[in-house]
């Protein structure tokens, strides 16, 4: 069929208005918006039937008059930013199932190949408006925030992107968990046991970082995502745990990072401190979270019985660059897969005695389990420090002084010695 043909044929379902008319050749031709090419169209059919041209008249036949409002719908997409901080948007549209059969019939119908949505017509020209009004500009890979238009209700949702900012962290109080733990006896709902908190813990290194950022930018909430994690009962020291802070829809998007490090190191003085290094985005979060880094471990072992500093060192001289066979250990056999996994000691040292103790610093391929590997879990590790010495040992504290990063740049030995020395 021509495209008279098409346009007789088009209007045959009953009038529309210009930008439907355009809409149905919106891939056709460029140069001219969807509402001056329906009505180029009309006036060419008038002319070659020797017929006056006529102007749509009454509610469009496809889209009820919508494209009619994208005036009233800018106004209420900038009504719904009023308030919030934010330099690009993006418009997006549910179509009522309805008003998409209409247009998709008379497509199917005609076997029409070049016509445009009605939803990407309704982005364009609201986000043209709503550019045009708030001087924002539009953006479709990372847009500040997303706004909805709900067709069937005249609403308009605003979806605010979420920020990410990239640090290290500190924990220097121990019994901490990392992130937020729900309550085991409610599952979060709240009950006696948790006091009504729903956690299973008061606090985590999360919520410690997270709630002064969640205050000055006006955010719903914040998730970090470690670079690995430290158990509960250890300290994170020296250079500190890589992370990336998720900042869950914020209505404040300036990230001040001196001002936000000040303001959780404040807040959280003596239990978790931070260096926010610089701003992220979403595609580091994946990268940070499967790299392979290596982590160095200051521990205190007890032992059993007496040795002496030669059998001390002999052990840990077999245990030095050997690949290590460990079974999922008994602790965590509930949760994660169990078999058996290959794992490097890259180094291993005798620092000397504390107290009864052994103090031992351990640098571990990624994936280690250190307290298996002093104790060799009743054999599901091996070797071990405990098979070595011949006799019982534990971990009674243990530390990590070093998470690499190698999404970082690489330190130089002396800041990374200095580093760890600070934190003894």
């Amino acid at each position: 069929m021509t495209v008279s043909e098409d346009v007789d044929a088009i209007l045959a379902f009953g009038d529309c208005c210009d930008a439907c008319l355009g809409r149905f050749f919106g891939k056709r031709s460029h140069g001219l918006s969807n509402v001056e090419r329906g009505r180029s169209l009309r006036i060419a059919r008038a002319i070659e039937r020797h017929e006056p041209y006529t102007p749509p008249a009454g509610d469009c036949c496809v889209c009820s008059g919508l494209l009619d409002e994208l005036d009233i719908w800018a106004d209420r997409v900038v009504a719904a930013l009023e308030g919030l901080e934010y330099a690009t948007f993006l418009v997006g549209t549910r179509v009522p199932p309805l008003l998409a059969e209409c247009e998709e019939m008379v497509w199917s119908d005609l076997s029409l190949t070049h016509a445009e949505p009605m939803k990407s017509e309704m982005n364009r020209e609201v986000g043209k408006r709503v550019s045009a009004r708030t001087g924002r500009l539009v953006d479709f890979q990372h847009p500040d925030v997303v706004v909805l238009l709900e067709i069937s209700s005249g609403t308009v949702e605003v979806q605010r992107s979420p920020l990410f900012i990239y640090g290290r962290y500190r924990k220097f109080e121990r019994g901490i968990p990392q992130t937020h733990w729900d309550c085991r006896a409610c599952r979060g709902a709240g009950c006696e046991r948790c006091n009504f908190t729903g956690k299973q813990y008061p606090d985590s290194v999360e919520e410690l970082i997270g709630r002064p950022i969640m205050a000055a930018l006006e955010a719903d909430g914040a998730v970090l995502h470690g670079s690995g994690r430290e158990d509960i009962d250890a300290r994170m020291i020296g250079t500190g745990r890589p992370f990336i802070l998720e900042i869950v829809s914020p209505r404040r998007r300036t990230l001040d990072i001196p001002a936000l490090e000040s303001a959780v190191n404040d807040s959280a003085a003596g239990r978790v401190e931070v260096d926010l290094v610089r701003p992220a985005v979403r595609s580091e979060v994946e990268t940070l979270k499967s790299s392979r880094s290596h982590k160095k471990y200051r521990i205190l072992v007890e032992v059993d019985g007496a040795l002496s500093d030669d059998v001390i060192e002999s052990a840990l001289s077999a245990l030095r660059g050997v690949t290590i066979k460990q079974r999922t250990p008994a602790r965590v056999a509930h949760r994660r897969a169990d078999k058996v996994r290959d794992r490097t000691v890259l180094d291993i040292q005798y620092l000397g005695r504390e107290g009864a103790g052994v103090l031992v610093e351990v640098l571990g391929e990624a994936g280690l389990y250190i307290k298996e590997l002093i104790s060799g879990d009743g054999g599901r590790t091996r070797p071990s420090f405990a098979e070595e010495i011949g006799q019982p040992a534990r971990v009674s504290r243990l530390d990590v002084v070093l998470v690499q990063d190698p999404t970082e740049e690489e330190n130089d030995g002396t800041s990374q010695r200095s580093a760890e020395e600070d934190a003894v």
